[in-house]
């Protein structure tokens, strides 16, 4: 399934960007899927939801930029990338014994773009490396709902385009989906779903109360100039994940638009709750070279090919899908049938954001 994903977005990438240059982190099987959260909760365990975790193998409720630098491995391609990257699992509803099951899904891209006003390519000075410490999410755990009018470009309706669905079906006659909102037929070839992470720093602060203030989106969200409160033009990360919804499709009727049974870990069966989590591990300076010297539009490097960039190094993807850790959290998460979802995360159907309780706090 990476694989199929990464071809279909790399025709995409090539057909529309290809002025800009970017790179790609593929990431193999999950480190560690459980409820652990070091930007939202650091110190806690258990936090909120379940999350699939990618990248190094420090990462941990209390983890820092320092140990995850001392990682001994990481499920990522390129080694001198010890960050870590998170999002919500996916669970199946059996709407008719109410239990959920996990769905699987081919591992997780992740594109490093340049983008922005500040980009050399387009007459700017340059984007930075995140800074030693850094962190960001984009997207709201507790969102039900559209709320923006589309294209208004306020940073609201940055963020809420900023997260997106696909139905892929090109393995079928039948017509895909690229929206807001889960959609609500079978995708045969997989469900896929993007985040476009924030390209702009205030240049201060590594963290924000929220965890994003202290960052901004691109005006034109893939594109364009940064505020003027957040004058630091970054790399722009771009989350790709595609789930094996179709292993489920012979347990609910595929032709009812109102019975799509896939939910978030957040108790979310809109899809609007849809997330990611960055926190930075990269080696500053390697960070830094590849955006300086690998983004040639007449090699290799201006086509995402990561390993023409003498800066990184890619080890192969059986070697990554080596690294692995133990949850620190004792509860099942998946490969079982589950009565409920882990933590306290009823099924909240919005309009309005959703209550996120914590096992202190849940409603009987």
């Amino acid at each position: 399934m990476l694989s199929n994903t990464f071809s279909s977005l790399l025709i995409a990438l090539m057909a529309t960007r290809t002025t800009y240059a970017w790179f790609r982190v593929a990431c193999t099987d999950p480190l560690v899927q459980e409820r652990v959260d070091p930007i939202v909760s650091p110190g806690i365990s258990p936090s909120q939801h379940v999350h699939t975790v990618h990248g190094a193998n420090n990462f941990a409720p209390s983890a820092t930029y320092d140990s995850l630098r001392t990682s001994s491995c990481t499920s990522c391609e390129v080694t001198q990338d010890l960050s870590n990257y998170w999002f919500p699992k996916l669970y199946f509803h059996d709407q008719t014994a109410n239990t959920f099951e996990a769905v699987a899904n081919g591992g997780l891209l992740v594109y490093y773009q340049n983008r922005g006003d500040g980009d050399v390519s387009n007459g700017g000075t340059g984007l930075k490396a995140f800074p030693a410490g850094f962190r960001m999410i984009s997207g709201n755990p507790a969102a039900r709902a559209k709320k923006y009018t589309e294209g208004e470009g306020s940073q609201g309706e940055l963020a809420e385009r900023a997260i997106q669905w696909s139905c892929l079906r090109y393995t079928t006659n039948s017509s895909g989906y690229d929206g807001h909102g889960f959609p609500t037929t079978d995708c045969e070839a997989g469900f896929n779903a993007r985040i476009h992470m924030p390209a702009c720093w205030d240049g201060v602060n590594l963290d924000s109360a929220d965890h994003k203030s202290h960052v901004a989106f691109l005006s034109g969200l893939d594109n364009g100039d940064c505020p003027s409160d957040h004058p630091v033009y970054m790399m722009k990360l771009f989350y790709e994940i595609t789930w094996n919804v179709h292993d489920f499709a012979s347990r609910w009727n595929t032709n009812d638009p109102t019975a799509w049974p896939f939910v978030y870990a957040t108790g979310d069966p809109t899809g609007y709750a849809w997330h990611g989590d960055f926190f930075n591990g990269w080696d500053v300076t390697a960070l830094q070279n590849a955006i300086d010297y690998c983004n040639n539009p007449n090699d290799q490097t201006g086509s995402g090919v990561t390993e023409a960039c003498s800066y990184l190094t890619v080890q192969s993807a059986s070697t990554a899908n080596t690294c692995k850790i133990d949850p620190i959290v004792s509860e099942p998460v998946g490969g079982e049938v589950l009565s409920k979802l882990p933590g306290c995360n009823p099924l909240q159907y919005g309009p309005g954001d959703a209550t996120l309780y914590t096992d202190d706090n849940c409603p009987s």
